[in-house]
């Protein structure tokens, strides 16, 4: 069985530990008020780890792909990190490559990229680009915590609809209503949508699975708001967690449909690199009884591995238990009258923008 690492519990937080990569030859680090917050004692426990957030000015915003999992071929991420805590995020091993941990780090120490909006303007402006769509929340929520002071989401929404370019968006916030101005000026162009993930209905195991998202029934209440003024809202059950969420498959499609959704997938949970070990200490921190269960139930859909990043299969599953999944989505998905594919946005309508203009956010 693999080593637990010392817990490291924090309030309001969602790793278990802050675990130093090992991937890049990193040596063990001992932490001081220079890595982590200082460590007072408090009635025997950890204090709480405050946010930190860096600027950084990048020279390119518009990042592609070529992977043929993935419904869109460019995306924007306008942060690094996430204060979600999300302890299954697969986006945790970014951190890595910053010589910062996976663990605490990610989710309390981030970057925000003020300029994106004006880098995506300038890439827009090329005589040669062609649109296609922006797909943003793929790597760190568009609309985490510091979305409510920085709004360099909102400012590339303010480019979109200036310039009718397509974007989806993927979040696990209520606050993206507060977009609900620009998302409905696209969405009558039939230029956005918006994925919302639910990993579950339980607000006590969504405190210690992704501490500081919104709760499940208020990003229920924002997929009513968003498709009660026309907005296309796809629902993520992502991910799908054996022994832990499973069970809650039939419920979420049922109030998923009830709040307005007009369809719904799902995505068995990932554990590159550095999450395996993360996820394995918070199974023990929280379901000690079922651990075990658990990682033999990821392991018979991942290949006999904790993790499959095989193009096709890593965000299916395989096995008899990812079988099973998608034969009671299928099931899910005609009881409620729910789709199982997402959006269809239009890509003909770009307008250039003016590489000098300047958009007000409010």
């Amino acid at each position: 069985m693999p080593k637990m690492h010392k817990p490291d519990l924090r309030s309001g937080r969602g790793a278990p530990a802050n675990v130093v990569p090992t991937r890049f030859n990193l040596k063990e680090r001992v932490a001081d008020g220079d890595w982590l917050d200082e460590r007072e004692a408090l009635d025997g426990g950890a204090p709480p780890l405050k946010t930190t957030v860096t600027e950084e000015y990048p020279k390119s915003i518009l990042s592609f792909n070529s992977s043929p999992d993935l419904p869109f071929d460019r995306s924007v991420n306008a942060y690094r990190g996430c204060e979600h805590g999300c302890i299954y995020c697969y986006a945790r091993p970014s951190h890595a490559y910053h010589d910062l941990s996976p663990g605490l780090d990610f989710e309390s120490r981030l970057f925000a990229k003020p300029n994106a909006a004006e880098l995506l303007r300038k890439t827009m402006a090329k005589p040669g680009y062609k649109p296609a769509t922006i797909a943003i929340g793929t790597n760190t929520d568009p609309y985490q915590p510091i979305e409510r002071s920085y709004r360099i989401t909102r400012s590339i929404l303010a480019l979109m609809v200036e310039t009718s370019h397509p974007i989806v968006i993927t979040t696990k916030s209520a606050r993206v209503v507060d977009d609900i101005d620009y998302l409905r000026q696209l969405a009558v162009k039939q230029l956005t949508g918006v994925a919302i993930s639910v990993t579950t209905l339980d607000a006590k195991l969504a405190r210690i699975l992704e501490p500081r998202a919104s709760s499940p029934m208020t990003r229920l209440a924002a997929v009513r708001k968003l498709a009660e003024v026309g907005i296309y809202v796809h629902v993520n059950i992502a991910p799908v967690i054996p022994a832990v969420t499973d069970g809650e498959v039939e419920a979420i499609a049922a109030a998923a449909a009830e709040h307005g959704a007009s369809s719904i997938s799902w995505i068995p949970i990932r554990l590159p690199h550095e999450v395996a070990p993360l996820f394995r200490d918070w199974l023990q921190v929280h379901f000690p009884d079922r651990a075990a269960k658990v990682m033999n139930h990821i392991q018979e859909m991942r290949g006999g591995k904790d993790n499959d990043s095989e193009f096709f299969t890593r965000m299916k599953g395989q096995g008899a238990w990812a079988e099973l999944i998608r034969t009671r989505m299928k099931i899910a998905v005609r009881k409620h009258g729910l789709a199982s594919s997402k959006w269809n946005v239009r890509n003909d309508l770009f307008v250039p923008p003016n590489v000098d203009g300047q958009l007000s956010l409010f």
